[in-house]
Order: C-alpha cells, then structure tokens, then sequence
C-alpha cells in the first residue's frame, strides 16, 4: 500500500505516492531523478547522502520518505540552482577540496547548515559540524580550509581565522 507524501523540494510543492518503507534518498533519486544524493554506506555512517530537511542535515539514508510529509527538503541540485551554495562550491574548488567527488555533495550540506546556523564558526566547530561526513581522498584540510574561507569571505575578511586566532 502507498502513501500519498506531500512535500517541497527544491522550492518545488510535490505530491508522489510512496511505499512506506522507501528511504527518503531512494525517493529524491528514483522519483525524483535527483542524483546529486549519494547512496554510499546506507546506515548513516558516510554522509554522502545528506540533505537539508527543514533547515537541518539529515541522512536520507535513514530518513523514509514519509517522514518528510510537510518538510521542506533541499538537495545539492537545489542548493546549486539557487545559487545559494555558489561561493562554498568555488572555494571548495579553489582549495581542492574535493577529489573523487563521492563525499563532496554531503560535505557541501553539512557546510551549507553549518555556516546558516554559525556564519563564524571555529576550526574545530567546522570540524565538529563535518563529524558526519567520511571522505577517504581529501584528508579532511582542505575542506575545512574552504569552509573557513567561504566563512571569511561571507562575513567581509580577507583572511580565514587561524587555529591559534580562535
């Protein structure tokens, strides 16, 4: 039996009937056609599947689909059509901070949330807020490197906080 889920995604009101029991990233990928979410490990452990669900990253791997009945759901597809995520992927870009590329659309929501929660965050708040994201290529500096630095560059300074400025 489906389940008639209504919610927004991507600024977009949609209404799908839905197994019960179908994961909220299998439904933004195979009804949706929104690739951008990553399956990677399937039990929330990698990230590479995170969205924003009402403002706060969740694992779509996790969440069923109609658990976002009235939610709004944004994905990197929809961050990327907005804009609002443009200078956090240039700097990720800039800082290569991404390399493979699997992990990169998790990271850039746990940033996105991160930086709409704490426009100024620390090191080791960027690091706390990347807790839930695995990257295997990256070494983990570069993206915090670039988070720091969308930061900066969002809050009007030239210059990232260094470890020893917090």
């Amino acid at each position: 039996m489906k389940h008639l889920l209504s919610t927004t995604v991507n600024g977009e009101q949609v209404q799908e009937a839905v197994s019960p029991r179908t994961s909220l990233a299998d439904f933004l990928r195979g009804d949706m056609g929104l690739t951008g979410t990553h399956l990677g490990c399937e039990m929330g452990a990698c990230g590479a599947c995170l969205v924003l669900m009402d403002g706060a990253p969740v694992h779509a791997c996790l969440v069923l689909a109609v658990q976002a009945e009235g939610c709004t759901v944004e994905t990197i597809e929809g961050l990327t059509e907005t804009g609002a995520a443009a200078d956090l992927q240039a700097r990720f870009h800039d800082r290569n901070a991404l390399q493979c590329g699997y992990c990169t659309n998790g990271m850039l929501m746990s940033a996105q949330a991160l930086l709409a929660a704490n426009p100024d965050p620390s090191r080791d708040e960027i690091r706390d807020a990347l807790s839930g994201n695995y990257c295997r290529c990256t070494g983990y500096e570069a993206i915090v490197d670039a988070i720091a630095a969308t930061a900066s560059d969002r809050a009007g300074r030239s210059e990232p906080k260094t470890e020893a400025a917090q």
